[in-house]
């Protein structure tokens, strides 16, 4: 697969000081701001949103082009591959978590707040009220509109993910078998089917924005649905971004069947994206 011999260093390499946590730390805050002050209506916000983006793009790309290097240089033993798994798996784990506190808010939405609210205490507040999901709220607050089905685009995207977590497992065994050309084939499957169900994304957005009166607006229905399948839609595209630069990786040489860790960590986050999808599948979109 490679040239280059990984030989494994003989001590705990240690990275000296870096700016790029802090830089990461301060682009982060950057886009979130803008993203707060976006959905809140502020003329300024989309800039400074876009803004923090680039700048977190552009730490990410430095961050892990100096660990590529260090990798690449020999400067890692067994024991920081070990680190490197760890740190994905709590990595994947927060992730679970970010996601669990969705799902939970949905749930709490829909089979407790709804029937609370629609009880005979509640009745004298708001008479009309009925707690089915979705709900435009008491008294009208919400403009009407039409709930997402599952049918076409969210099935589609759901075989795109699963043949893409199939594409994915070939490409990773190949990899292990020492056949590059195989494996870049594979992965490179991975991503357009990635970029496809993106696509399909998108067009499922401008659906519910301009034909179902569906939005981010769309009181409790709506604020869960965009946030559970936009998040999961940002993965996605974080998760396209990792496996681009495998990708790239690959064909440059850096992996041997035997030291691939970058392809295996990027592998999880696609799996666990996977994952998270058919959750989304089944609660938000059949429930």
């Amino acid at each position: 697969m490679s040239s280059q011999q990984h030989a494994a260093a003989p001590y705990y390499f240690v990275p000296g000081p870096s700016k790029w946590p802090v830089l990461a730390g301060a682009s982060m805050l950057l886009t979130m701001a803008g993203a707060s002050g976006w959905v809140n209506g502020y003329s300024w916000a989309p800039y400074v949103n876009i803004a923090g983006i680039l700048c977190l793009l552009v730490v990410l790309y430095n961050w892990f082009g100096d660990t590529i290097a260090e990798s690449e240089g020999g400067k890692y033993s067994k024991r920081i591959d070990n680190s490197f798994r760890w740190s994905m798996s709590w990595f994947i784990f927060s992730e679970v978590m970010f996601f669990a506190a969705f799902f939970g808010a949905l749930f709490y939405a829909r089979s407790i707040s709804m029937p609370w609210l629609a009880d005979l205490d509640h009745k004298v507040l708001w008479p009309d009220f009925a707690g089915q999901w979705p709900n435009v709220g008491p008294a009208g607050t919400v403009d009407s509109f039409t709930a997402m089905g599952p049918f076409p685009i969210p099935t589609i995207n759901t075989l795109l993910l699963l043949t893409s977590g199939v594409t994915l497992t070939i490409s990773h065994h190949a990899l292990r078998a020492g056949h590059r050309s195989k494996t870049a084939f594979w992965l490179f499957a991975t991503i357009l089917l990635g970029a496809v169900f993106m696509g399909f994304q998108a067009y499922e957005y401008h659906h519910a924005y301009t034909e179902l009166n569906l939005k981010l607006t769309s009181g409790i229905y709506g604020s869960t649905f965009f946030m559970l399948t936009g998040f999961h839609g940002f993965h996605v595209t974080m998760g396209a971004i990792m496996l681009s630069v495998v990708l790239y990786r690959l064909l440059r040489g850096d992996f041997t069947p035997e030291h691939h860790f970058a392809f295996e960590g990027a592998a999880w986050y696609w799996h666990f994206v996977d994952v998270v999808w058919l959750g989304l599948y089944i609660v938000v979109y059949w429930l």
